[in-house]
C-alpha cells in the first residue's frame, strides 16, 4: 500500500453554522452539503467535514471534542498578506510568522484559532537559503 495524500479531515464543532461562516469568510473555503445533508468546507482538492458535537455521526473519533484540532494549510498568498487579511477580519494571530518544517520542506507559518479554539496554521513554503 502507498498512501498518496489526505483527502479530508473531520472537525467536531459546537456550531456547524458558525464554523462555516468563519472558514468561508476568513479562509475563502466553499461551504458544501453532501451525503444525507452532512456539511463541510471544500478547498483545493481537500475538504473539512463538520460533525456537530451535540449530535455526532456514528463514524467518529473515540472522544471527539470541539477545539481539539490542530492542522496546517499551505497558501500561495504571501504570509504578510495573510496577516493583513486576518487583521481586517478581526482574527488575532497568536504566533508568527515563524520558521517551521512542513511535509516537503521549510515553512513560514502563522497561527490563529477558529471559533471552537482549533489551532490553525497557515504557511508558505520557503526556498532554502
Amino acid at each position: 500500500m502507498k498512501i498518496d495524500r489526505i483527502d479530508h479531515i473531520v472537525l467536531t464543532v459546537a456550531s456547524v453554522d458558525a464554523t462555516i461562516e468563519f472558514y468561508s469568510r476568513v479562509l475563502a473555503m466553499k461551504p458544501i452539503t453532501f451525503a444525507g445533508g452532512r456539511r463541510g468546507l471544500a478547498f483545493g482538492l481537500q475538504k473539512i467535514n463538520l460533525h456537530p458535537a451535540a449530535k455526532p455521526y456514528p463514524e467518529k473519533a473515540k472522544a471527539p471534542t470541539p477545539g481539539s484540532g490542530d492542522f496546517c494549510m499551505i497558501t500561495e498568498t504571501l504570509i504578510v498578506d495573510v496577516i493583513a487579511h486576518l487583521k481586517a477580519e478581526n482574527v488575532d494571530v497568536e504566533l508568527g510568522p515563524v520558521p517551521k518544517t512542513g511535509a516537503t520542506g521549510q515553512l513560514s507559518s502563522i497561527y490563529f484559532r477558529d471559533p471552537d479554539g482549533n489551532l490553525l496554521e497557515v504557511s508558505n513554503y520557503v526556498d532554502p537559503e
